[in-house]
């Protein structure tokens, strides 16, 4: 393989202010620059959010641009969809996992792919973003459907 993972995804925000301190508070991402793309002109301000070794965020804060407003349902937003992280460990997931459940992003429900855990979440300008994990209690060749619980984040009901 010629590449080692994606550099950048691009995306749109009417409050690049919050979206950095979202992504500073859960992720304990840095943002390395935040300035009008283009000197002088303070229409267009690209700041961007690293998010891991080789990825980051590249995020407009375009005045007037009204498409951070726009969300619809999975698989109706055009060609980019989602992202997903990687969690380094499962240890950093659950830390990653609670944060996102009290800040109100995220619901308390993991999906256990087999291989991966995975859970959703929504940024403060509803771009959905998922968090994936290798799965420590996979059984080798075995997949899950989308929608199965993962059985270490199940709370018996006593």
């Amino acid at each position: 393989m010629l590449t080692v993972g994606l550099n950048h995804v691009a995306t749109l925000t009417n409050d690049a202010a919050r979206l950095h301190t979202f992504y500073r508070e859960v992720f304990e991402a840095e943002v390395v620059r935040d300035a009008p793309e283009i000197e002088g002109n303070d229409a267009v301000r690209l700041s961007i959010i690293r998010i891991g070794s080789y990825a980051e965020l590249n995020v407009f804060q375009i005045e007037g641009n009204t498409e951070a407003d726009r969300q619809v349902p999975m698989f109706g937003r055009g060609r980019l969809d989602h992202f997903a992280l990687q969690a380094a460990s499962i240890e950093a997931f659950e830390t990653i996992r609670d944060r996102l459940i009290d800040r109100g992003s995220a619901d308390s429900f993991v999906t256990d792919f087999g291989p991966v855990l995975s859970i959703f979440f929504r940024d403060p300008d509803g771009l959905e973003g998922e968090v994936c994990v290798d799965n420590p209690d996979a059984v080798p060749g075995v997949t899950n459907p989308p929608g199965t619980p993962a059985a270490r984040y199940v709370v018996a009901d006593t």
